[in-house]
């Protein structure tokens, strides 16, 4: 067993971030004021209203029901939501408090109220995540089917990571890796040369907001430079929670409009289980150049000469490590594409605009 000890993402978080894509209205974490804060920001910016219990000393010994069952009480009275979901940490589940009994104490109205049980200590990420989902089936905010599938595909996901992502190294160091540049006028040069070459997004999630900008980049230096591009993608609109849909029909109807075919494989929650289905459909392209975007190690066969674009800067040392020499990080993704429900600019897509426009 590896034993990891660079940081890694928090359950909490998961299951916080499900239940942003569950269409929850307002999310309780049952902990101390600054449990998750950093997370909680962004979710706002994304239209999710998150409270805090804001668990003092005294509530460490004496137990947290009381601040917690006042916190969703005022909650519900200002903010009137449909759906609220109330989130474990690890303070909670160390003193042990029963948030279902708690919750059940509520002046609910109409509000849909339940409790994800989870906490920081769970061994993977994913594990709350799942928690959020199957809270979420019994409160009948997403259907079993949906819950069981989405299940499937996280412990997929998990089993990717820790199999050729950051989960199965013991330590990596964040990096910033090589310039822009270079890997943009290896693609210009392509397309100069006459040259065939697949963009391949297998992305997770809002990141895909970003990673699509590399398509309207391709397009358009393709038509300043010549060559040929052909654009791949796991954006189906129909597959999915709630807002990972929309996520999807929002940057399809985009590049649409700016003229981008893309071939569709699969849904954003799927990257890690359609590897195999993309690698054939680039394989009967048959490119002379392969760039891929977001969760590259979810291809399964990939090349040293290809271009792989992270926004992990740890996953990206992992790349380099690997020997493909052609990778580049896109850091601070996550914080531009938060609330984001356009296409934002990638710097490597900008790059390659600027070689194409010759400035």
């Amino acid at each position: 067993m590896t034993v990891v000890m660079h940081p890694r993402p928090n359950p909490i978080v998961a299951a916080m971030y499900t239940l942003r894509d569950m269409d929850v209205d307002v999310i309780v974490t049952h902990g101390p004021a600054g449990c998750c804060f950093m997370a909680s920001r962004p979710l706002e910016n994304a239209g999710v209203r998150v409270v805090t219990s804001a668990l003092k000393d005294n509530d460490l010994i004496f137990g947290g029901a009381d601040p917690l069952i006042r916190t969703a009480n005022e909650a519900i009275q200002r903010f009137h939501p449909r759906t609220m979901a109330v989130v474990g940490t690890c303070a909670s589940t160390i003193i042990g408090d029963d948030v279902s009994a708690a919750i059940g104490r509520v002046d609910k109205g109409d509000c849909n109220l339940f409790n994800v049980d989870c906490s920081g200590c769970m061994a993977d990420n994913t594990m709350g995540a799942i928690r959020a989902l199957k809270a979420g089936a019994k409160a009948g905010v997403i259907s079993r089917e949906e819950c069981d599938r989405q299940t499937a595909l996280l412990k997929a996901a998990t089993d990717l990571e820790k199999k050729k992502g950051m989960a199965g190294r013991t330590y990596l160091s964040p990096t910033k890796g090589p310039t822009k540049y270079g890997v943009a006028k290896r693609i210009a040069n392509a397309l100069r040369e006459g040259k065939k070459v697949a963009f391949v997004m297998l992305a997770k999630k809002e990141l895909a907001y970003r990673y699509a900008d590399m398509f309207l980049a391709a397009l358009e230096a393709c038509k300043e430079l010549g060559g040929e591009i052909r654009c791949f993608a796991n954006l189906d609109a129909e597959k999915g929670l709630p807002r990972i849909r929309r996520y999807c029909t929002g940057i399809l109807g985009e590049l649409r409009e700016a003229g981008v075919e893309t071939e569709i494989v699969g849904g954003l929650d799927e990257y890690a289980v359609i590897g195999e289905e993309m690698a054939a459909k680039v394989d009967a392209y048959n490119p002379d150049l392969r760039v891929f975007l977001d969760i590259c190690h979810a291809y399964p066969d990939l090349r040293k000469d290809d271009i792989l674009i992270t926004d992990q800067p740890r996953e990206l040392a992992n790349y380099l490590a690997q020997g493909f020499e052609f990778s580049v990080g896109e850091p601070s993704s996550h914080n531009l594409v938060m609330g984001a429900d356009r296409i934002v600019t990638l710097e490597t897509a900008e790059t390659l605009r600027e070689i194409a426009r010759g400035e």
